[in-house]
Protein backbone atom coordinates (compact mmCIF):
# COMPACT_ATOMS: atom_id res chain seq x y z
CA UNK A 1 0.00 0.00 0.00
CA UNK A 2 3.07 2.53 0.50
CA UNK A 3 3.21 3.07 -3.66
CA UNK A 4 -0.39 4.23 -4.30
CA UNK A 5 -1.55 6.24 -6.65
CA UNK A 6 -3.40 9.23 -5.32
CA UNK A 7 -5.94 9.73 -8.51
CA UNK A 8 -6.33 5.94 -8.51
CA UNK A 9 -6.68 5.27 -4.74
CA UNK A 10 -8.97 8.32 -4.10
CA UNK A 11 -11.47 7.21 -6.66
CA UNK A 12 -11.42 3.73 -5.33
CA UNK A 13 -12.26 5.11 -2.15
CA UNK A 14 -15.47 7.29 -3.31
CA UNK A 15 -16.47 4.09 -5.47
CA UNK A 16 -16.03 1.84 -2.34
CA UNK A 17 -18.38 4.02 0.02
CA UNK A 18 -20.93 4.76 -3.20
CA UNK A 19 -21.25 0.93 -3.25
CA UNK A 20 -21.27 0.38 0.76
CA UNK A 21 -24.20 3.26 0.76
CA UNK A 22 -25.59 1.91 -2.02
CA UNK A 23 -25.70 -1.77 -0.41
CA UNK A 24 -27.10 0.16 2.67
CA UNK A 25 -30.19 1.69 0.83
CA UNK A 26 -28.71 4.94 1.44
CA UNK A 27 -28.90 8.47 -0.20
CA UNK A 28 -25.16 8.82 -1.98
CA UNK A 29 -24.49 11.96 -0.52
CA UNK A 30 -25.14 10.48 2.91
CA UNK A 31 -21.78 9.56 4.33
CA UNK A 32 -18.95 12.12 3.88
CA UNK A 33 -15.38 10.92 3.25
CA UNK A 34 -12.71 12.37 5.17
CA UNK A 35 -9.18 11.73 4.03
CA UNK A 36 -6.96 11.63 7.16
CA UNK A 37 -3.51 12.63 6.51
CA UNK A 38 -1.27 12.52 9.11
CA UNK A 39 2.58 11.87 8.58
CA UNK A 40 1.77 12.85 4.91
CA UNK A 41 3.29 15.75 3.38
CA UNK A 42 1.38 18.92 2.39
CA UNK A 43 2.33 17.96 -1.57
CA UNK A 44 -0.05 15.09 -1.12
CA UNK A 45 -2.92 16.76 0.48
CA UNK A 46 -2.76 19.48 -2.11
CA UNK A 47 -3.15 16.67 -5.07
CA UNK A 48 -5.94 15.76 -3.00
CA UNK A 49 -7.71 18.98 -2.80
CA UNK A 50 -7.21 19.08 -6.36
CA UNK A 51 -8.81 16.09 -7.07
CA UNK A 52 -11.86 17.39 -5.11
CA UNK A 53 -11.34 15.99 -1.55
CA UNK A 54 -12.16 18.73 0.92
CA UNK A 55 -12.17 17.91 4.02
CA UNK A 56 -8.86 16.51 5.83
CA UNK A 57 -8.16 14.48 9.24
CA UNK A 58 -4.96 15.06 11.47
CA UNK A 59 -3.80 13.60 14.67
CA UNK A 60 -0.71 15.63 15.56
CA UNK A 61 -1.22 19.75 16.52
CA UNK A 62 2.53 20.67 15.08
CA UNK A 63 2.82 18.42 12.23
CA UNK A 64 -0.93 20.00 11.19
CA UNK A 65 0.05 23.97 11.50
CA UNK A 66 2.90 23.44 9.65
CA UNK A 67 0.65 21.47 6.61
CA UNK A 68 -2.14 24.25 7.28
CA UNK A 69 0.53 27.31 7.15
CA UNK A 70 2.24 25.36 3.27
CA UNK A 71 -1.89 24.99 2.36
CA UNK A 72 -3.12 28.57 3.16
CA UNK A 73 -4.17 29.44 -0.45
CA UNK A 74 -6.39 26.31 -0.55
CA UNK A 75 -10.15 26.97 -0.77
CA UNK A 76 -12.71 25.26 1.36
CA UNK A 77 -10.49 23.55 2.56
CA UNK A 78 -11.69 22.01 5.68
CA UNK A 79 -9.77 20.63 8.69
CA UNK A 80 -10.73 17.80 11.33
CA UNK A 81 -8.50 17.49 14.40
CA UNK A 82 -8.98 13.77 15.04
CA UNK A 83 -6.36 12.72 18.09
CA UNK A 84 -6.13 12.46 21.46
CA UNK A 85 -6.02 16.06 22.97
CA UNK A 86 -3.66 17.18 25.35
CA UNK A 87 -4.62 20.55 27.61
CA UNK A 88 -1.40 22.44 26.27
CA UNK A 89 -2.64 22.32 22.39
CA UNK A 90 -5.88 22.70 22.75
CA UNK A 91 -5.43 26.74 21.68
CA UNK A 92 -4.23 25.68 18.89
CA UNK A 93 -6.58 23.00 18.01
CA UNK A 94 -9.37 26.18 18.52
CA UNK A 95 -7.54 28.28 16.44
CA UNK A 96 -6.79 26.61 13.17
CA UNK A 97 -9.51 23.87 12.70
CA UNK A 98 -13.17 23.73 12.01
CA UNK A 99 -13.94 20.10 13.76
CA UNK A 100 -12.63 18.29 16.66
CA UNK A 101 -13.69 14.47 17.02
CA UNK A 102 -11.97 13.49 19.90
CA UNK A 103 -13.00 15.65 23.56
CA UNK A 104 -13.90 12.95 26.12
CA UNK A 105 -14.12 15.18 29.12
CA UNK A 106 -15.17 18.49 30.04
CA UNK A 107 -11.65 19.90 31.18
CA UNK A 108 -10.83 20.05 27.57
CA UNK A 109 -14.27 21.73 26.04
CA UNK A 110 -14.08 24.09 28.24
CA UNK A 111 -10.38 25.14 26.96
CA UNK A 112 -11.72 24.40 23.65
CA UNK A 113 -14.84 27.38 24.02
CA UNK A 114 -12.44 29.99 25.86
CA UNK A 115 -9.67 29.49 22.93
CA UNK A 116 -12.13 29.45 20.09
CA UNK A 117 -11.52 32.98 18.59
CA UNK A 118 -15.29 34.42 18.26
CA UNK A 119 -15.06 35.44 14.96
CA UNK A 120 -14.45 32.09 13.44
CA UNK A 121 -18.15 31.07 14.90
CA UNK A 122 -18.50 27.60 16.97
CA UNK A 123 -15.86 24.98 16.71
CA UNK A 124 -17.68 21.24 15.73
CA UNK A 125 -18.07 18.88 18.32
CA UNK A 126 -17.72 15.29 18.09
CA UNK A 127 -17.44 13.18 21.68
CA UNK A 128 -15.07 10.24 21.16
CA UNK A 129 -17.39 6.87 23.12
CA UNK A 130 -14.42 4.48 24.00
CA UNK A 131 -17.17 1.81 22.79
CA UNK A 132 -15.47 -0.88 23.16
CA UNK A 133 -14.59 -0.53 26.69
CA UNK A 134 -10.66 -0.74 25.92
CA UNK A 135 -8.47 0.32 28.47
CA UNK A 136 -5.84 1.36 26.29
CA UNK A 137 -8.28 4.19 24.09
CA UNK A 138 -9.20 7.21 24.84
CA UNK A 139 -12.88 7.80 25.10
CA UNK A 140 -15.60 8.65 27.31
CA UNK A 141 -17.76 5.90 28.58
CA UNK A 142 -21.00 5.42 27.89
CA UNK A 143 -22.71 5.86 31.12
CA UNK A 144 -20.77 9.42 31.31
CA UNK A 145 -21.61 10.59 27.83
CA UNK A 146 -25.26 11.85 28.76
CA UNK A 147 -23.37 14.52 31.32
CA UNK A 148 -20.35 15.40 28.95
CA UNK A 149 -22.85 16.14 26.50
CA UNK A 150 -24.62 18.73 28.84
CA UNK A 151 -21.38 19.94 29.20
CA UNK A 152 -20.87 20.73 25.59
CA UNK A 153 -24.20 21.87 24.36
CA UNK A 154 -23.84 24.57 26.87
CA UNK A 155 -20.72 26.07 25.83
CA UNK A 156 -21.42 29.26 23.38
CA UNK A 157 -18.77 28.48 21.38
CA UNK A 158 -18.65 24.76 20.49
CA UNK A 159 -21.77 23.31 18.53
CA UNK A 160 -22.08 19.48 19.56
CA UNK A 161 -22.49 17.66 16.63
CA UNK A 162 -22.53 13.96 17.12
CA UNK A 163 -20.26 10.96 17.98
CA UNK A 164 -16.82 9.36 17.24
CA UNK A 165 -15.76 6.06 18.22
CA UNK A 166 -12.46 3.83 16.92
CA UNK A 167 -13.62 0.18 18.35
CA UNK A 168 -11.79 -2.86 18.66
CA UNK A 169 -10.83 -4.61 15.74
CA UNK A 170 -13.38 -7.41 14.55
CA UNK A 171 -13.26 -10.05 12.05
CA UNK A 172 -16.60 -10.41 10.17
CA UNK A 173 -19.44 -7.95 9.51
CA UNK A 174 -21.71 -8.72 11.95
CA UNK A 175 -19.11 -8.61 14.44
CA UNK A 176 -17.91 -5.01 13.27
CA UNK A 177 -21.23 -3.75 13.66
CA UNK A 178 -21.58 -4.36 16.67
CA UNK A 179 -20.07 -1.67 18.27
CA UNK A 180 -20.77 0.74 15.68
CA UNK A 181 -24.66 -0.22 16.14
CA UNK A 182 -24.51 0.88 20.01
CA UNK A 183 -22.83 4.18 18.68
CA UNK A 184 -25.81 5.27 16.78
CA UNK A 185 -28.52 4.01 20.00
CA UNK A 186 -26.15 6.35 21.89
CA UNK A 187 -26.49 9.08 19.29
CA UNK A 188 -30.47 8.69 19.35
CA UNK A 189 -30.55 8.82 22.67
CA UNK A 190 -28.65 12.28 23.26
CA UNK A 191 -31.16 13.38 20.22
CA UNK A 192 -34.39 12.58 22.82
CA UNK A 193 -32.14 14.21 25.88
CA UNK A 194 -31.39 17.48 23.55
CA UNK A 195 -33.75 17.85 20.70
CA UNK A 196 -32.61 21.79 20.61
CA UNK A 197 -28.73 20.14 19.76
CA UNK A 198 -27.60 19.75 16.05
CA UNK A 199 -26.80 16.05 16.50
CA UNK A 200 -25.85 14.92 12.97
CA UNK A 201 -22.74 13.49 12.90
CA UNK A 202 -21.45 9.73 13.27
CA UNK A 203 -17.73 9.53 12.59
CA UNK A 204 -17.04 5.94 12.43
CA UNK A 205 -15.52 3.47 9.85
CA UNK A 206 -12.22 3.29 8.88
CA UNK A 207 -10.23 1.54 6.05
CA UNK A 208 -10.63 -2.00 7.80
CA UNK A 209 -14.39 -1.69 8.25
CA UNK A 210 -15.87 1.07 6.33
CA UNK A 211 -19.25 -1.23 5.13
CA UNK A 212 -20.25 -2.24 8.25
CA UNK A 213 -19.90 1.79 9.70
CA UNK A 214 -22.10 2.69 7.00
CA UNK A 215 -24.62 -0.03 7.51
CA UNK A 216 -25.29 1.66 10.90
CA UNK A 217 -25.84 4.99 9.92
CA UNK A 218 -22.20 6.43 9.84
CA UNK A 219 -22.56 9.88 8.18
CA UNK A 220 -18.86 10.56 8.03
CA UNK A 221 -15.91 7.93 7.36
CA UNK A 222 -12.21 8.21 8.04
CA UNK A 223 -10.11 6.39 5.43
CA UNK A 224 -6.11 7.08 5.70
CA UNK A 225 -4.42 3.44 4.38
CA UNK A 226 -6.90 3.63 1.76
CA UNK A 227 -6.39 6.58 0.05
CA UNK A 228 -2.62 7.51 1.05
CA UNK A 229 -0.99 3.89 1.94
CA UNK A 230 0.92 3.19 5.08
CA UNK A 231 1.42 5.80 7.43
CA UNK A 232 4.72 7.12 7.19
CA UNK A 233 7.14 7.45 9.97
CA UNK A 234 6.82 10.28 12.22
CA UNK A 235 10.35 12.06 12.56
Amino acid sequence: MTNLVLPESLAAARTRLAEALKAAGRPADATRLLAVSKTKPATLIREAWHLGQREFGENYVQEALDKQADLADLELIVWHFIGPLQSNKTRDVAEHFAWVHSVDREKIARRLNDQRPEALGPLNICLQVNISDEPSKSGVSLEALPALAEAVQALPRLRLRGLMAIPAAAEGLDAQRAPFARLRESLEELRTRFPEAALDTLSMGMTADLEAAVLEGATLVRLGTAIFGERNARE
